[in-house]
């Protein structure tokens, strides 16, 4: 499902709304029992409201809303990271309670709001697992095509059996210029004389047709897609498909037509002023909130080792302009006395200790906030990279000048989503995520980055 203009998953917009309701209803229930004062308490009350999103955000910093714990089926593994949560929310209310006398979470309340809500999300998680799965829940997909982009449709998620998938291919469709499926016979169909696509829809009980016929000309039933879509069954192109699925912009199905007319890259001045304006203010909140950490972090590095505690390094930004890109120090001084560029790799010698500690928690990345109130970056963007890879880059990556039409970021949709890269082949893959971004951005998504982003510090994921 699309919600201002990013993908989110229908299995994990439905677990959400679900447990936000059981939350609520959890709380609600405390509330309203014996010693408390149901006659106060009303069903829109803002406390009772504003607990119970809080509940929702931290349930989403815990990362219970990922791949691989909706995937799982054990309620042990779930546990592991509920009850840490739920007890989280509970100091979080009882250190409100405390700050304001009249509240109406008592240290009562909170214990039996944070038990009861143990029970019902576990219970409301167990059922979810028994039934989200069903194939009455999957998109039925049929697979317009026979070639390799057709066939890859299945493995959009390498880490799922095509039986865990979130959708369900029904046949593969192979047109007139086109060969059958050997590598599936049993689920080869072939247009024709014989029957339409319409038809074929109806008969299989399709909700969608995805285009993935690599040579189109002369080869696309128009007329037939025309009249599917006309009769209520989704025709979606193959480029839109991977990039709904995999939330990035996948390099081997794309074509620059699809970039030009297809939906998104809008830039006018009102987002533009938007996204400013969320980068003063986040900007502004990071510098407060870690202006303890910051100093900290300079009375390291400056004990350990010497040369400065800040290191400024030249960057490619907006339309290609170079900048200056401010940093903490995480390497020796001497980490290129050679004048040569090179990729940051695991286990770097020439990163120290203290250098190592702030990489993994990206404190050496706080600094950049001084660019943000510059102009010359944002707060969430494609990161910027030196020349030197830029002009590397672009001749091996087809698309990459792309993602400078934006101010690159101090975070962005490709370092939450994707390891820490120093290859060709990562900047290749994270282009992939920078492109999505480019397409989509909002301040919705922005948003949802920062949640990313917190998660990635609190569990040390990507960094190196």
């Amino acid at each position: 499902m699309r919600i201002f203009g990013h993908y989110i998953r229908r299995r994990v917009l439905m677990l959400a709304t679900a447990e936000l309701l059981v939350a609520y209803l959890c709380l609600y229930l405390v509330l309203s029992l014996p010693p408390f004062q149901p006659e106060a308490l009303s069903l829109l009350d803002p406390e009772l409201v504003a607990a119970t999103l809080v509940v929702l955000l931290v349930l989403t910093l815990a990362g219970l809303y990922e791949s691989d714990y909706l995937a799982t089926r054990s309620t042990l593994r779930s546990l592991l990271r509920l009850v840490p949560a739920l007890l989280f929310v509970g100091g979080l209310l009882l250190l409100y309670g405390a700050l304001v006398p009249a509240a109406l979470f008592s240290p009562t309340a909170v214990g039996g709001g944070v038990l009861l809500l143990l029970t019902g999300l576990v219970a409301e998680r167990t059922l979810w697992c028994n039934f989200s799965d069903a194939d009455a829940f999957k998109r039925r997909i049929l697979v317009l095509g026979t070639g390799s982009r057709a066939r890859a449709i299945e493995t959009v998620h390498a880490d799922k059996a095509p039986d865990d998938l979130p959708f369900r291919v029904l046949g593969y469709i192979a047109t007139e210029g086109e060969k059958g499926c050997p590598q599936d016979p049993a689920r080869q169909l072939q247009l024709g004389c014989d029957a339409s696509l319409l038809e074929m829809a109806r008969e299989f009980r399709a909700h969608e047709i995805v285009v993935a016929i690599r040579d189109r000309r002369g080869n696309l039933p128009v007329r037939q897609l025309l009249e599917c879509k006309l009769n209520g069954v989704a025709v979606t192109d193959v480029s839109s498909f991977f990039e709904r699925e995999q939330q990035r912009v996948q390099l081997d199905s794309l074509n620059a037509s699809w970039l030009i007319f297809g939906e998104g890259f809008r830039q006018h001045w009102s987002r533009n002023a938007i996204k400013r304006t969320f980068d003063v203010l986040a900007s502004s909140t990071l510098l407060l909130a870690t202006l303890p950490v910051m100093l900290v972090t300079a009375l390291a590095i400056k004990l350990e080792s010497r040369g400065p505690v800040f290191y400024w390094q030249t960057r490619v930004g907006l339309g290609n302009v170079p900048f200056e890109v401010c940093k903490f120090r995480s390497m020796r001084e001497d980490a290129e006395v050679d004048g040569v560029a090179r990729w940051a790799v695991r286990d770097d010698d020439r990163v120290t200790r203290v250098g190592r500690i702030i990489r993994k928690l990206r404190i050496d990345e706080l600094p950049q906030v001084i660019n943000v109130f510059q102009g010359s970056m944002s707060f969430v963007g494609p990161r910027p990279e030196r020349p030197v890879f830029v002009e590397q880059l672009t001749e091996q990556i087809p698309y990459f000048p792309a993602r400078h039409s934006i101010r690159p970021g101090i975070t962005g949709w490709a370092q939450v989503r994707y390891p820490y890269g120093a290859s060709v082949e990562d900047a290749r893959q994270k282009l992939q995520y920078d492109l999505y971004y480019v397409k989509n951005h909002t301040l919705f998504l922005d948003v949802l980055i920062l949640i990313e982003t917190v998660k990635v510090v609190l569990f040390g994921r990507g960094a190196r």
